[in-house]
């Protein structure tokens, strides 16, 4: 999950671009990518991967590739370990 950094937000169309040919690239370990939105406002919140990955490690590798993390786009992020049941 990442917070977005809304003082960057101008800057996101001019990496759009090169973030979503990113997400293309690695669609085998990140299986969904998108935004995610304040239920209360409708702003934007940020966004969420579902990743396959072996370790958080490999996951952080992941984040710190993205053409949107060294542009500051991205706040912050957390890494979560989901377990599919059903």
């Amino acid at each position: 999950m990442f917070e977005d950094n809304e003082e960057k937000a101008g800057k996101r169309a001019e990496f759009m671009k090169d973030h979503l040919a990113f997400l293309r690239s690695n669609a085998e370990r990140i299986s969904a990518a998108g935004p995610v939105k304040d239920t209360k406002t409708g702003s934007p919140a940020g966004g969420l991967w579902l990743v396959s990955a072996v370790s958080p490690e490999e996951v952080i590798a992941l984040v710190k590739a993205d053409p949107f993390w060294p542009t500051g786009l991205r706040k912050s992020f957390r890494i979560l370990e989901w377990t599919k049941v059903h």
